[in-house]
């Protein structure tokens, strides 16, 4: 659990300056951090890291880190050479304790970790230094060439006169990808647009699940369903995971589709959001226009927009319905699950237009903390200030892979230094009103409800949302909003879709397996044109 300290003692810790570590050398580390040779001849340019933890059973230290886990600190590096150490002062920030003085005395686990950054010149003329995915889904911890030490117990004391030195003497293998079956084929491919606009190779793909009995059928084209969401290169729909939905998609009378995840992650987070986006480049035109192209060239596809299907649930239910959104002509529905938020006036909890803070509510005499999380009884897991002070320990200028940080690298204009403008400052949560305007083009609901004479004749009937009503990051209330424009404003056309509730339903509640398969597919029958073939593919 987070230790609560008193809120002025946090807000002042919060709130001072960062320390200028390589100048302060009168003040004696606790630790010092370097990387062996062996593990990377070249010099790093990134963030390296010391985790603490009581105990170093089932996870390791690193593992243990999080909004509310063990305590993580970090100190930036800029060309740090091979054997040259990281001075960890007690300054040096963390959390969940601020700094390291802070952290009592006591023996600990205390592991070393150096997360290794890429340069790219962008097309855009900035020239940033962020974390290059090796197919890994944008995690730190896992990612090839990153630099790891053994977790070693030792005896901390901030008032000792030596440093405890620690050396990352280890590096991240290169992953393995699985191996293609009968069903479930992947590929993967260098995008043109991605690596002209990010100054370096920029690598899109795809992991299809192929029906029964296509290579007996070598004339029958298929419709497609493209499910979005966190990088996996597992099998689409849990094919691989889970037994029920694999019978079911081998059984007599399952009617055929092919069936696509994809894999778009970016340098500052394990996905895109698969739109363009002023940070994270032209994705949504290079998936469009690079990505969905191979894989219809590549299988039997009925390369109409009545036979594509969108889905995907979280980060995937926003994509999906984003996409049937900005591009409606191109696709023919969607099945949203626990979307994002889809409303701004509710980012989770907080309506980024007209709240001054994000982390606390002034009510006159007191002061309120927001959650982040909670369970489906009420309870609460984290709040908001924990996660967002956890990413700016891991990477500063949106750079942690962290979820809060991605949306401001999609959604954000671009700051003179060619990072996102942040929406709140990090520390205080102060939200900025002018990069909060600047949203609204993100903004779902803004979207429909302002183009719905031109956007309504073309989705009215194709969206279908999912979510539960006690949702766990609270993204029910964005759907709210949305279902009340839908209901009582969406007119001429009406809104002919579906925006389902459950009661009590958390994070992340929707219709799975054969249900979902059978409620594409009966949309798909129900609104392909006069005259397409509807029963080939469902032999």
């Amino acid at each position: 659990m987070l230790r609560r300290f008193a809120l002025a003692a946090l807000l002042a810790l919060t709130l001072a300056p960062a320390l200028n570590l390589a100048a302060d050398q009168a003040v004696q580390p606790m630790f010092t951090v370097s990387f062996a040779a062996g593990a990377r001849p070249e010099a790093v340019t990134g963030m390296v890291y010391v985790a603490i933890s009581r105990v170093n059973e089932r996870q390791t230290p690193v593992r243990q880190a999080g909004p509310v886990g063990a305590p993580l600190f970090s100190v930036a590096v800029t060309d740090l050479a091979p054997g040259s150490e990281v001075r960890f002062n007690p300054a040096v920030q963390g959390h969940p304790v601020a700094t390291l003085g802070q952290l009592p005395a006591g023996e600990y686990w205390v592991q070393p970790f150096v997360n290794v950054y890429t340069r790219f010149p962008r097309a855009d003329g900035h020239t940033v230094w962020l974390h290059m995915d090796q197919w890994e889904g944008q995690d730190w911890r896992t990612s090839p060439g990153n630099l790891f030490g053994d977790p070693v117990k030792v005896t901390v004391n901030p008032a000792a006169g030596s440093p405890i030195r620690l050396v990352a003497d280890k590096v991240i293998p290169p992953i393995t990808p699985p191996a293609d079956t009968e069903y479930v084929k992947r590929f993967k491919i260098q995008s043109d647009i991605l690596t002209k606009w990010w100054g370096h190779p920029i690598f899109l793909g795809a992991t299809v699940l192929l029906p029964r009995d296509y290579d007996k059928h070598p004339d029958v084209k298929y419709p497609i369903v493209f499910q979005h969401g966190h990088f996996s290169t597992a099998a689409p729909a849990g094919f691989d995971r889970d037994e029920a939905f694999r019978k079911y998609w081998l059984a007599d009378g399952t009617p055929r589709v092919i069936y696509v995840t994809l894999q778009h992650p970016s340098p500052y987070y394990d996905d895109s959001y698969a739109v363009d986006s002023e940070n994270n480049g032209p994705f949504g035109t290079a998936i469009l226009n690079e990505l969905v192209p191979a894989i219809e060239t590549r299988f039997r596809v009925i390369r109409e927009p009545w036979a594509r299907v969108l889905t995907g649930g979280s980060t995937g239910g926003w994509i999906a319905l984003a996409l049937q959104v900005l591009y409606p002509d191109f696709y023919g529905g969607t099945f949203s699950l626990c979307p994002d938020g889809v409303d701004f006036r509710y980012h989770q909890i907080v309506n980024i237009y007209e709240d001054a803070n994000a982390y606390w509510l002034d009510r006159d005499w007191t002061r309120i903390e927001r959650p982040n999380q909670r369970r489906p009884d009420g309870n609460i897991v984290s709040m908001m200030k924990d996660e967002n002070w956890y990413e700016l320990i891991v990477g500063d200028k949106s750079r942690s892979g962290g979820q809060w940080d991605i949306w401001e690298a999609t959604y954000s204009p671009v700051g003179t230094d060619g990072y996102p403008q942040r929406l709140w400052d990090k520390k205080t949560g102060v939200i900025n009103k002018t990069v909060a305007a600047s949203w609204k083009k993100y903004d779902l609901r803004h979207i429909l409800e302002t183009n719905w004479t031109t956007l309504g004749p073309k989705v009215a009937h194709k969206t279908h949302v999912y979510i539960g009503d006690m949702d766990s990051y609270y993204l029910n209330m964005g759907v709210r909003q949305l279902d009340d424009f839908f209901r009582e404003r969406a007119k001429d056309p009406p809104f002919t879709g579906e925006v389902v509730f459950q009661p009590m339903a958390p994070h992340c509640w929707g219709p799975r397996g054969a249900d979902l398969h059978q409620r594409m597919v009966n949309h798909i029958v129900k609104h392909a044109p006069k005259g397409a073939d509807v029963t080939a593919w469902r032999y």
